[in-house]
């Protein structure tokens, strides 16, 4: 029996969430293979650092790192993960329409999972980089 999850399956579990909703989180691919998803969020004036900048503000960005990390080790432990802990690094002012989230699982335990999130712009350039470690342990 093929227990691996598609674009769709992430996507519905994405949209149960009201704040990821709000955020426009898509679902662009999953890989099972390799515990990977990538994710795409659009700017939307409430993502503004400041009105009219057209910048990022941190902490959309740290919620994609956070939300993508969470649904990479969604695809080894087959139920939504809580964040133990995650770091965001900006590399540099992100002025882009939409932003790429990359996420790849490094491991997943028993009881915890650590994931590497990269963010770039459309063009594939690196805007920040992060980290998370979630809990694979239910209840």
């Amino acid at each position: 029996m093929n227990d691996d999850l598609t674009v769709s399956d992430i996507q519905a579990m994405l949209d149960q969430s009201p704040f990821i909703r709000f955020a426009g989180v898509e679902c662009l691919s999953v890989d099972n293979v390799n515990l990977q998803v990538v994710m795409k969020q659009v700017m939307r004036p409430e993502m503004e650092r400041t009105p009219g900048s057209g910048q990022w503000h941190g902490g959309p960005i740290a919620a994609l790192i956070d939300t993508a990390g969470d649904f990479a080790v969604v695809l080894s432990v087959k139920s939504g993960v809580p964040t133990i802990n995650f770091r965001t690094d900006y590399l540099k002012p992100a002025f882009t329409p939409a932003l790429i989230a990359t996420a790849t699982v490094r491991r997943v335990g028993k009881t915890v999972g650590v994931v590497d999130v990269d963010v770039t712009d459309d063009t594939g350039q690196l805007l920040a980089v992060g980290r998370g470690t979630y809990s694979t342990k239910a209840g």
